[in-house]
């Protein structure tokens, strides 16, 4: 790829920009990329979906060295399709995109891969269909999904079912739901599909933002949003509610009592004894149930009665 210096650069992005083109805006946008994209802590407790790509900040800034899109909605160049729609009202359809500008020669062209009049390379990796270009990470667009994805390809594989693209030792090792990826995120209810925000597979099947899932860790949620069911193995906190249970006696008027619950995690109906700090499914042993019903109290058996004894008539003398 071309070097390009920093006086060279300025010149070239004010000469491309004019009035309507504004530096401050690709860089206002640039800071944003970052700022999406800034490093998390992942947690070890759910398999990790491949993330969704469209960009990061290493990305945008050799995308704002070389080359500038034209929005076919509005007609201004901007660095990507998130600068253009953090600036405008509208969003910008990335599969439309027909047009590109050489920051170096400024000439307008055709979306390719390297100018026509420079020969300046617009990024290692070009996708003719989502107008991606990047250095070169691996990237492959996958067909079904409509975007491009991290690879290396051969790592990844297409559920048919969920509808999205999914690390290989996945394949047959989650749980398929429809089209999970094209509802909205259950904790912050943006996009999920094209995000470039990864996503956490839970053992339900339902997606998370990886850093709204991390979140609802910290605040000590481990149920899914969607279905109540438990986010991660939870056995070892079953463990320590049996032991909390059995030092924790109930007060003699409830320790006959019983309850029905429904049990989120393998939808077992049971009755089982009422105790205030949980209900243990009897089907699975775990705590996280749902109460169905007010408490059953067991009935004092009757004491059986004896006969009541017949006054006997005295005997006639002989």
């Amino acid at each position: 790829m071309a070097e390009v210096g920093n006086t060279e650069l300025d010149r070239a992005l004010r000469k491309v920009n004019g009035n309507e083109w504004k530096t401050g805006a690709l860089k206002n946008g640039a800071k944003q990329a970052k700022d999406v994209n800034e490093d998390r802590p992942r947690s070890n407790n759910a398999p990790f979906l491949a993330e969704v790509f469209l960009g990061d900040p290493v990305a945008v800034k050799e995308i704002v060295e070389v080359t500038l899109r034209k929005a076919p909605c509005c007609g201004k160049a901007y660095v990507c399709r998130l600068c253009h729609d953090a600036e405008e009202d509208h969003q910008m359809d990335r599969f439309l995109v027909k047009e590109v500008q050489c920051s170096v020669c400024t000439t307008v062209q055709q979306a390719q891969q390297t100018c026509v009049e420079c020969n300046v390379a617009f990024g290692e990796y070009y996708c003719d269909i989502c107008h991606l270009f990047d250095k070169d990470k691996k990237q492959y667009h996958c067909q079904p999904c409509g975007i491009c994805r991290i690879g290396p390809r051969e790592k990844y594989f297409h559920c048919e079912k969920c509808n999205l693209c999914l690390a290989g030792d996945l394949r047959g090792n989650h749980k398929c739901v429809e089209n999970v990826s094209r509802q909205n995120c259950p904790v912050c209810m943006e996009d999920i599909h094209t995000s470039r925000i990864g996503a956490q597979i839970l053992p339900c099947g339902h997606l998370l933002h990886k850093t709204c899932f991390d979140d609802m860790v910290q605040t000590g949620a481990y149920r899914c949003p969607l279905c109540m069911h438990s986010a991660w193995n939870m056995e070892h906190n079953w463990e320590q509610m049996d032991k909390e249970i059995t030092q924790s006696p109930m007060p003699t008027e409830y320790q006959d009592a019983t309850v029905k619950i429904i049990c989120n995690d393998c939808q077992t109906h049971c009755t089982v004894p009422f105790h205030v700090l949980g209900m243990k499914c009897s089907g699975c042993g775990s705590y996280n149930t749902a109460q169905n019903g007010g408490l059953i109290r067991q009935s004092p058996e009757p004491q059986p009665q004896e006969p009541e004894q017949q006054p006997q008539s005295p005997l006639p003398e002989p």
